[in-house]
């Protein structure tokens, strides 16, 4: 289906161009109403059946070369000097967990890799199995995923020999240490610098896991309390001289806190979001929670396509607060239910410049980047935009109050769709009814 903007978005975003960037404006430019439709561009893509939960769908698939797309749109993109040939990072976790998935990673076209998450001693790190759990729909597709997991449990030194093999093969990709320490300033301090002198690219620091290391002070329990999170970042600033995201929990009331005490605090971006902290169901026949480990289990990290509703919400609010109140000079890597460039499209019009992708990799494998970028290329070349910075936040000014939603119904006198009224509302046409008046 060939999607066409309506009349009005052109003239509201008209409206905003003052207050955007030029980069926003040219959106409107690329977009003077709606149009005769034509045949969908595949923009040199290749076309071929990708599996995907089980089903064979026709998706486009991108040539890459090194991770830069050989013909289409350019999805390059450029975040705090770093360059990387699309948008798609893998997501910290089991797909960062040692040199041979890395390296499969790179191999691939992932425009860059983050490791899983390190810390200076790894002794007091144990994993348990299982540590996984599935939510599926009716017809037996993956939409939810629970994990237990830990930060790396590898000695230190043997993933910081890994981060420098990795950086002599692929000398111009980029490569992000995931790190997570207790409230102590020394030992971050020391994994700092450690990290630093294997030659990775960035750092991206772990305030959010949710299962296991809150129970040491760590992670989530730091990310969901600003004051500590504005003193650790500061310590890891200071010591740091190369870009720094930090890693925003879901699992608090308004995300903008923590993200404006990290920005704040002089990270260069942030990464949004971790798993939503959960209990994945109930087994019926035993009567114990999953996963279940010698039939107890925890509560753990929710991720998957049934996230992203949730994602969007809170990287839209982050994407405002960088808009608004750093002129758009900070970084967001959006995270949150990717399983195709289409999604990833959405957080790139929140204002993100990098998705990550995690669970994806696990149900679908490293080659799905191909098809991540053959859709993205797809839905760039339908709005004719040539790279991402043409649409990057692009529908960040669309969010409004309920408030204003009203006004401007009244005021736009349209015909309203479905009930006029909760006193409409049948006992016999209600599901009707409520279709009526769904939007999409």
């Amino acid at each position: 289906m060939q999607h066409q903007l309506p009349s009005s978005f052109t003239q509201m975003h008209a409206q905003n161009c003052s207050m955007q960037t030029s980069r926003r404006c040219c959106f409107a430019q690329r977009h003077p109403g709606p149009k005769a439709t034509k045949p969908r561009s595949r923009c040199g893509l290749v076309v071929r059946a990708a599996k995907q939960n089980g089903d064979i769908a026709q998706r486009p698939v991108a040539n890459l070369e090194n991770g830069k797309a050989v013909s289409g749109p350019d999805l390059t993109v450029k975040l705090n000097g770093l360059t990387m040939p699309n948008p798609f990072v893998i997501g910290s976790g089991p797909p960062g967990t040692n040199y041979a998935v890395m390296k499969k990673a790179f191999e691939e076209g992932w425009g860059g890799v983050i490791a899983k998450t390190v810390s200076v001693d790894s002794s007091k790190v144990t994993n348990v199995t299982p540590r996984y759990a599935k939510l599926r729909s009716n017809d037996r597709q993956v939409i939810g995923w629970e994990n237990i997991e830990l930060i790396s449990d590898r000695p230190l030194e043997t993933m910081l020999d890994e981060f420098k093999r990795l950086k002599n093969e692929f000398p111009d990709r980029v490569l992000i240490a995931s790190i997570m320490e207790e409230y102590n300033k020394g030992a971050w301090e020391e994994l700092i610098e450690r990290c630093e002198e294997s030659g990775v690219d960035a750092f991206e620091i772990n305030f959010s896991c949710p299962h296991g290391m809150p129970e040491r002070k760590m992670g989530m329990a730091m990310g969901q309390d600003p004051e500590i999170l504005q003193e650790v970042c500061g310590w890891i600033n200071e010591k740091a001289s190369i870009p720094v995201w930090a890693k925003m929990t879901p699992n608090i009331t308004d995300i903008t806190f923590p993200a404006r005490t990290a920005l704040n605090a002089g990270c260069e971006g942030v990464a949004a979001i971790n798993t939503i902290q959960s209990v994945m169901g109930v087994n019926l026949k035993t009567l114990r929670p999953e996963p279940s480990v010698e039939g107890y289990s925890t509560p753990g990290g929710y991720s998957s396509v049934a996230v992203k509703p949730i994602a969007l919400a809170k990287v839209m609010k982050i994407g405002q607060v960088i808009r608004d109140e750093f002129d758009n000079k900070k970084d967001l890597s959006g995270i949150g239910g990717v399983e195709t460039g289409r999604d990833a499209a959405e957080f790139l019009l929140l204002g993100a410049n990098s998705v990550q992708v995690c669970t994806g990799v696990m149900l679908h494998g490293y080659s799905m980047v191909k098809q991540l970028c053959g859709e993205l290329q797809e839905f760039m070349s339908e709005h004719d935009f040539k790279s991402i910075e043409d649409f990057r936040g692009a529908s960040l000014p669309y969010f409004t109050s309920h408030r204003e939603l009203v006004k401007m119904q009244k005021e736009n006198k349209a015909k309203r769709r479905g009930l006029a009224n909760d006193a409409e509302w049948s006992g016999d046409g209600f599901v009707k009814e409520t279709e009526s008046m769904v939007a999409n």
